[in-house]
């Protein structure tokens, strides 16, 4: 009869450990889980702001050609020649100008 409680005393603990360790793996699989999904959210955020900084980097490159451009403009004789007419009303000897005066 002892060996015969032993042996129920041991199962009955066996059930337990059984129970316990499933306890603590469920809330292990359960924290794992929120973590991914919270992990996978930024994810995706990061996602479009990277997607965001590209696109604000190729606009930026545009605009540093534009500027580019530009600069090698204002450095030619004729971007010289159009200013001086227009801010400064200069033209070349013999040029005639004509001015509309309906305004």
């Amino acid at each position: 009869m002892a060996t015969r409680a032993r042996y129920k005393r041991r199962r009955v603990q066996n059930r337990a450990g059984i129970v316990w360790a499933s306890i603590v793996v469920l809330i292990l699989v359960t924290v794992v889980s929120i973590k991914s999904i919270s992990l996978m959210q930024k994810a995706r955020e990061l996602q479009s702001r990277e997607e965001a900084l590209e696109v604000q980097i190729e606009y930026e490159n545009q605009r540093s050609e534009e500027i580019a451009d530009f600069e090698r403009y204002t450095q030619t004789r004729k971007y010289i020649e159009d200013t001086a007419k227009e801010k400064l009303g200069l033209v070349y000897p013999g040029e005639i100008i004509f001015k509309n005066t309906d305004n």
